[in-house]
């Protein structure tokens, strides 16, 4: 061979060979963005070693009761579709790493006998096609692999965001279940009251009557709730990826206060169209796209370019050496339907694009609006509501302290503060989910999951609140 061919069959092989496959399968960078928006870092199960790293924490994480933050790191250590979504990674690097390598030389020998001739020809062909699109190719792959790296961060992120919605909506359900016992406990005790009180003589047949509808009701409400709770804590346990002995965790008995004052990001839209993933990967795939286009009408013409070297031993002549050139002749297709088809899918993607930008715009101010609104419910049933049932139920304690009213004149009142309290336990629960959601279309993506905005049933008063 000479000097240039060696160079030529060098340099093809040095280029075939400077992709490989990174040591963390491009995690790191994973790991990295989801650290970001939600402060907790997702693991990669890729060995016996990591799992028995991910059981210690989970056994030290499910010892005690599960917080909001606890659950979401449970969910990024422990639940197996995102473990799935991970290694899609792995594809995507392997996509990287084959459009960094040239295809295999071909090998061609034949070999023509006669009693009295031989023939025997040898050729190396290579695809010199492969070599001339190969920085094309790897540049559209990098940026593919980049955009697998941000949607699976988003899933990531997007799971965190469930995990909490999950664990604000169990707790509450606990919390409800708890006071719709005590309710219960407490409609019982009315109903047998009334008909002690009836067959002495000192109560009606309609007011019995009206304390058992409120027994009935209260027992039907208890049923709800604690199928509620039940489904809510499932719910949460499929979220964690929990099951067996893991699903005997311990949870708070009441959702955390609400803060002082309600965030108030600067710049909102801006702040989501600089950070959220599924912007970024929506991006990055029209940016592959217009890559991918450009190389399509550069490589139009050259997808059968093979080249190679030939030799030829026949008997009674001198071994002959030379090359081998193949081209495709663009006699029938002209390669123009490739690049309309190239330049459709690109002109697709940046129209993606933009709609993924309008609905991230859009989104910020729905959820900010729920999240505004819901801070402002749940303040006004903190501050408002829940005090004003507080006192009317003192001062009804001392009007029957008084003897100017009855024991069930009494309890009616309290079943007016039973719906107060109700009401303040789910506006609570609507606000850290509309909390979440707005953190999410900040950072990760559109929300999902439960409604932006809960609607709190507006206060009636109670079959007994007529006495």
């Amino acid at each position: 061979m000479t000097s240039s061919r060696r160079l030529g069959l060098a340099v093809a092989v040095a280029l075939a060979g400077c992709t490989s496959f990174s040591p963390d399968g491009g995690f790191s960078e994973v790991a990295r963005l989801t650290r970001e928006r939600v402060g907790q870092v997702p693991a990669f199960v890729r060995s016996a070693e990591d799992a028995e790293l991910v059981r210690t924490r989970m056994a030290e994480l499910l010892s005690r009761p599960i917080t909001a933050d606890s659950a979401v790191e449970i969910a990024l250590l422990n639940n197996p579709g995102l473990q799935a979504r991970f290694r899609e990674l792995g594809i995507a690097e392997a996509d990287l790493v084959q459009a960094g390598r040239l295809r295999n030389p071909v090998f061609g020998f034949v070999d023509l006998a006669s009693p009295d001739a031989y023939k025997i020809e040898r050729s190396l062909v290579f695809e010199l096609a492969s070599l001339i699109t190969l920085p094309g190719r790897l540049a559209i792959q990098r940026t593919r692999f980049e955009q697998a790296q941000l949607e699976a961060a988003a899933d990531a992120v997007m799971l965190a965001a469930q995990a909490r919605r999950a664990w604000i909506a169990a707790v509450a359900s606990r919390q409800q279940a708890v006071y719709a016992a005590q309710v219960g406990d407490a409609a019982d005790a009315a109903a047998e009251l009334a008909r002690r009180m009836m067959k002495a003589g000192n109560f009606s047949r309609l007011a019995r009557m009206r304390e058992e509808t409120f027994s009935a009701e209260a027992t039907a409400q208890l049923a709800r709730a604690r199928h509620r709770e039940v489904a809510d804590r499932e719910q949460l346990l499929r979220v964690l990826g929990l099951s067996g002995n893991g699903a005997s965790f311990a949870l708070p008995d009441r959702l955390p206060d609400l803060p002082g004052r309600p965030t108030e990001p600067a710049d909102a839209e801006g702040l989501a169209l600089r950070t959220r993933l599924d912007v970024q990967a929506a991006e990055r795939a029209s940016a592959a796209l217009a890559q991918s286009l450009g190389l399509t009408r550069v490589s139009r013409f050259t997808d059968g370019l093979d080249v190679g070297y030939a030799n030829m031993s026949e008997r009674g002549e001198a071994r002959k050496s030379g090359y081998e050139l193949a081209i495709a002749l663009p006699v029938f297709d002209l390669g123009d339907a490739q690049v309309a088809r190239a330049e459709a899918r690109y002109r697709q993607a940046v129209s993606q694009a933009a709609q993924v930008a309008v609905d991230a715009r859009s989104q910020v101010r729905e959820t900010y609006s729920a999240y505004r609104t819901s801070y402002e419910l749940a303040r006004h049933y903190r501050d408002e509501v829940v005090p004003l049932a507080r006192r009317v139920s003192e001062e009804q304690l001392y009007r029957y302290n008084g003897m100017l009213i009855g024991t069930f004149e009494l309890l009616a009142d309290a079943r007016d503060r039973i719906r107060s309290v109700t009401g303040a336990i789910e506006a609570l629960r609507d606000f850290w989910v509309a909390d979440t959601d707005l953190q999410v279309a900040l950072t990760g993506g559109a929300p999902a999951g439960a409604p932006l905005l809960r609607t709190v049933a507006a206060p009636t008063r109670s079959a007994g609140g007529g006495h």
